[in-house]
């Protein structure tokens, strides 16, 4: 009787506080997803010695999952003189703080700590690799086959130990398709919009500040400015720095910070008779001054669909040459523009945020050509056409 009217009291202190509104029930069909219930699990072992394991586990697009992390790895002290800077010793899933030495290395996450857990989702060429360290809950953006890894450099793969043991809690299926899509998205198809008519208006190539003709136009995005950088956010592009001055600031503060510097400032170009709206890149650490994916965005006058559309020129920075204008030094691009092409567009599509891709030819295809610095380069001449998820539309 004593512990029945105990059971009431509560009960009727229970009620008094949800009706003064000072507690509150969760919402009808709410889940905490930290208690989902898994739908199925998986076990990994992730040795040191590897850059990358293949889980054998292809998810669809929408799936959760959940990772969880146990297990310790070591690296030795480091040999050279830079090394005494660097982070050594016995470390877990979240890995070791990042130290000046570690500046000189190429590690997969810019940001994660050295040695950390990470994964990435698809093809290594497109997607983007992401931090998991002890625990992470992860929303699939596009199909695909998923990577587990480790945010370190292939010398220090070679003496490390340990490992570490993950399981992967799938908590969402996703789509009902589990065939993954090309490149980490969409296939190509017809695009409504992207007539002869309007390719005839565009300039296949951009120019220098003195009217040389230089880099290929290359390819289309549709959508609006927040949708588009956005999506290069999501695909890790950064947006380089305007001035050398700016450039200088930022690569100090990145360095104090133990981050990589790479968003050195590119230079202006014409489309439309002005500069570019932004300059993007997809910098490699540690080689930024000489090696980097980057391009130019412009907003053109048109339209599709009553969307803006945007102009790309990318080119892969991958040396120095001479400058044949006043014989200094510029960069060197990859003669094979197309590659570029096609690395805007699949870590683009990889970000699950465009709805259609397509290739198109214009009338006036340009194969081969120099850039305004007296580099070749040469094409297929198609553009890669990339429309963004209307996020104004009615549901998004």
């Amino acid at each position: 009787m004593k512990n029945l009217a105990v059971s009431r009291l509560r009960g009727c202190a229970f009620l008094w506080l949800l009706s003064c509104g000072i507690i509150g029930l969760p919402p009808v069909g709410s889940q905490s997803t930290t208690n989902a219930r898994s739908l199925h699990s998986y076990k990994v072992e992730v040795p040191a010695t590897e850059l990358w394991v293949d889980t054998k586990i292809d998810l669809r697009a929408g799936a959760k999952v959940r990772f969880t992390a146990s297990g310790t790895m070591s690296y030795p002290a480091g040999q050279s003189p830079m090394d005494r800077f660097s982070t050594a010793g016995s470390f877990g899933p979240a890995g070791l703080s990042r130290g000046f030495a570690d500046l000189l290395h190429q590690y997969p996450v810019r940001d994660a700590g050295h040695g950390a857990l990470i994964a990435r989702l698809g093809d290594a060429t497109y997607a983007q690799p992401f931090a998991v360290g002890e625990s992470k809950e992860y929303d699939v953006p596009v199909a695909g086959r998923l990577y587990l890894g480790l945010n370190q450099s292939q010398g220090e793969a070679a003496n490390a130990t340990g490992s570490f043991k993950v399981q992967i809690d799938l908590l969402a299926q996703g789509s009902a398709s589990a065939a993954p899509a090309t490149a980490g998205g969409p296939p190509d198809a017809p695009i409504a919009g992207i007539t002869p008519q309007l390719l005839a208006e565009i300039p296949r190539r951009v120019t220098d500040p003195d009217g040389n003709p230089g880099d290929m136009v290359n390819v289309f995005l549709v959508g609006t400015q927040d949708e588009v950088l956005q999506a290069f956010t999501a695909a890790n592009w950064v947006q380089v720095d305007k001035s050398a001055g700016s450039s200088a600031l930022n690569a100090i503060l990145d360095s104090l910070e133990k981050k990589d510097y790479l968003t050195m400032p590119m230079s202006t170009l014409m489309l439309f008779n002005r500069p570019q709206d932004y300059g993007l890149a997809h910098g490699e650490a540690v080689k930024v001054a000489m090696s980097r994916n980057h391009l130019r965005l412009w907003k053109s006058p048109y339209e599709v669909n009553g969307r803006p559309l945007w102009c790309i020129s990318s080119t892969h920075d991958i040396g120095f040459e001479r400058d044949q204008r006043n014989n200094g030094v510029t960069h060197k691009i990859d003669p094979d523009i197309d590659n570029e092409r096609e690395y805007v567009s699949g870590t683009l599509a990889a970000t699950g945020l465009v709805a259609q891709r397509d290739h198109v030819m214009p009338a006036d295809a340009l194969t081969t050509a120099k850039t305004a610095t007296g580099g070749e380069f040469h094409s297929d001449g198609r553009i890669a056409v990339l429309v963004l998820k209307d996020t104004q539309a009615k549901g998004n």
